[in-house]
């Protein structure tokens, strides 16, 4: 997602997708996944990380249910400490160049760099006396707000290497964010006074104190969810995707639809939902499912930029997508202080509207590009199911576990055991890899040492996966601990209303003004900077202005979560996008924009989460009659705004038909009686419109 290499990974995409070798999956989701563009180690050191990241997961899981004594703080330092060095030996300082083959071992300087930050993360809790800090951690604490010498040089190095970290997993525009954020709380003392964003100012050991050794610092919110959520999920999907569910997903939407013309587009919506369980990464799911998909989309005849563009907008769906979500998801439940059972429910009827939107989107376009059915490659659903089903028990195992009150950590370590269970009864059932279908049967022996490896190294890579994450939730620590510090939150937050103000006196449309803005600041936002980040930084600016004006908060962080994820099929930055264009050889610029128009129903949506009273009921906020009948109402609203974006009613759509449609849409998202009648109405005309057109060729 970071802006500052997506020009250059674009004109990359364009030369690799001209080349005759196609790049693998593994290649494409290394070198276009936001949170994913890590290094190619030489195999013997890739072996000695993968053995440190299994003991890792192991401390990780053993903490579920045996935490130390010692407390949270504790705990995220030890965490922080354990995983901050893999940036540095795991991802580049600089982008690879092109051609350097075998050549990507860390230098002496990540070596340095590593051994540093495991250092200055475990200083806090070094039993010994360095100068006169250190001490051991209870001491440590004591020093809170008078932190000495060595303690502010530790936290200041800990400062650099954590936006050193970030920088390399995910970009340089969030640490150039975090250097802005600390420069306002250096010299924000020397703004003129009538400014609304001044304040006294603090100086270098109050702001280093404050990302140090206190909660709302390094070791936050942001990271504490890092620790005891996300790192949970993460490995239980490597474990649910070395036991083969990726696999049995795709298989499985291939075989729910017969001979048609929309067959292969259903195909990829019903793919990128499942798959999304598994992979967590709208990217990763874009390529992986494209790998597969691509050739069939191409002999059903959809145009390189098209198809693109569908696998692009079913990736990113994964991240919208109930049970698993994306990583703010945790984020949520715990600035809310809710569970995370109801942050699912708030997503059922929004990923019911978004993927409406897209299957809408992939009708008309079957209709536009395909010329006759297409043979689809099909098994039976009902043997799928017979014989691979229960690679779904693990996910009704985390719903159910969640609806009976057990912490969500817990439930997804309950998860991840019934899948490595299940994941043995298949290796000696079948003797051979479920990634690996047509290999040689084992012996009994020889599959249980399949089956031991395949563990070791699925829970390793779910702690590789989290390293971006990790170090993402560690810099927005500086972020929330500037703003907590100044108030600076609240003081955007009044300017952001006053802005709603000057337009209008109407509360009403202050709200709608603002809830715009708010959207397109999250928007932008989220072309710098991951999903995550977009949201913690969101929520602490733009939620606050919402809330302001009457908005709950469950609407307002629904609101900045849907925009934050939707950054991520934003043009020019669409990394998913970007991608998908590099499997199927499309243009770059014209996958993206294909993307956009798949996923332009749910860039409206979100807004009548904020902007009306009825919202809330999207949410399954309000009674079962008030979220039925907002659900149909959105449900039509969203099937008018695939027509104005598809061109498409019954046939083709003029330019008036499609105005029609989205001044249609537009009414019915607002979720008044008035509204509703009124977009009803022009809705009617535009598809009144649309058949008397078509009747009067057919007499012609």
């Amino acid at each position: 997602m970071p802006p500052d290499t997506t020009a250059t990974r674009s004109d990359r995409i364009s030369a690799t997708a001209s080349q005759a070798r196609t790049p693998s999956q593994q290649e494409l989701i290394a070198e276009f996944d936001s949170e994913l563009p890590s290094r190619r180690l030489p195999p013997r050191l890739d072996a000695g990380v993968t053995a440190y990241c299994f003991a890792v997961s192991v401390f990780v899981l053993w903490q579920v249910f045996f935490p130390l004594r010692q407390g949270n703080q504790y705990s995220l330092i030890l965490f922080l400490g354990a995983t901050l060095p893999l940036a540095f030996v795991t991802y580049r300082a600089m982008s690879r160049r092109d051609g350097v083959e075998g050549k990507d071992a860390p230098g002496w300087t990540d070596w340095t760099a590593a051994a540093v930050a495991a250092l200055v993360c475990f200083y806090p809790v070094l039993p010994v006396a360095i100068g006169s800090g250190g001490g051991g951690f209870n001491e440590f604490l004591n020093r809170q707000g008078t932190l000495v010498t060595v303690d502010v040089v530790m936290g200041a190095i800990l400062a650099v290497l954590i936006l050193e970290g970030c920088r390399r997993t995910t970009g340089v525009v969030l640490p150039i964010i975090c250097l802005t954020f600390f420069a306002y709380a250096y010299y924000g003392g020397f703004l003129p006074p009538s400014w609304p964003i001044g304040h006294a100012g603090f100086d270098f050991s109050q702001i280093i104190n404050g990302f140090y050794n206190d909660q709302s610092g390094f070791f936050g919110t942001p990271l504490d969810v890092a620790a005891t959520y996300i790192v949970l999920f993460t490995i239980y999907g490597a474990v649910l995707e070395a036991t083969g569910a990726g696999r049995f997903f795709i298989d499985l939407s291939f075989s729910l639809f017969r001979r048609s013309k929309s067959a292969p587009g259903r195909t990829v919506v019903a793919s990128g939902f499942l798959l999304g369980s598994v992979s967590g990464s709208g990217t990763a799911t874009a390529v992986s499912l494209g790998s597969v998909a691509w050739p069939i989309l191409k002999r059903a005849g959809y145009p390189k930029e098209a198809a693109g563009g569908m696998l692009a907008a079913a990736g990113i769906g994964a991240i919208l997508s109930p049970p698993t979500l994306g990583a703010a998801a945790f984020i949520i439940a715990e600035y809310l202080e809710t569970s995370y059972l109801s942050v699912l429910v708030w997503a059922v009827v929004p990923t019911i509207l978004y993927y409406l939107g897209i299957l809408l989107a992939v009708e008309i376009d079957a209709r536009r590009f395909v010329d006759s059915a297409l043979d689809m490659p099909r098994q039976n659903p009902l043997r799928l199911l017979a014989r691979f089903g229960y690679h779904f028990l693990s996910l009704l195992v985390i719903v159910a576990f969640l609806a009976m009150d057990i912490e969500p950590f817990r439930a997804v370590v309950y998860a991840t055991a019934v899948a490595a269970a299940f994941g043995l009864a298949e290796w000696m059932l079948a003797r051979r890899d479920p990634m690996d279908p047509e290999a040689e049967r084992l012996s009994a022996s020889g599959a249980v040492r399949g089956y031991v490896v395949s563990v070791y190294r699925a829970l390793a890579a779910g702690i590789r996966a989290v390293i971006p994450i990790v170090t993402v939730c560690a810099a927005a620590g500086i972020i929330t601990s500037v703003i907590v510090k100044t108030g600076l939150g609240q003081s955007l937050a009044d300017i952001l209303v006053s802005a709603g103000e000057a337009v209008s006196s109407n509360p009403d449309v202050v709200l709608v003004v603002t809830a715009v803005l708010a959207a397109g600041a999250i928007l932008v936002l989220g072309l710098a900077v991951p999903v995550t980040a977009s949201f913690i930084i969101s929520w602490v600016v733009i939620g606050p202005a919402l809330q302001t004006l009457g908005v709950e908060a469950p609407a307002t962080a629904m609101f900045i979560f849907y925009y934050a994820v939707l950054s991520e099929v934003s043009p020019p930055t669409a990394l998913a996008a970007v991608a998908a264009s590099a499997i199927t050889g499309g243009n770059t610029i014209a996958t993206m924009w294909q993307a956009a128009k798949y996923t332009l129903p749910a860039f409206l949506a979100p807004l009548a989460f904020v902007v009306t009273d009825n919202g809330s009921n999207l949410l399954m906020e309000g009674t079962a009659v008030g979220v039925l009948w907002t659900t149909a109402v959105s449900l039509v609203a969203v099937a008018a705004l695939a027509a104005a974006t598809g061109g498409w009613i019954t046939r083709e759509a003029d330019p008036v038909q499609r105005g029609l449609c989205l001044l249609g849409a537009v009414l019915l998202l607002y979720l008044q009686p008035i509204t509703i009648g009124a977009g009803l109405v022009a809705l009617t005309v535009a598809v009144a419109l649309n058949v008397f057109i078509t009747r009067k060729e057919k007499t012609a």
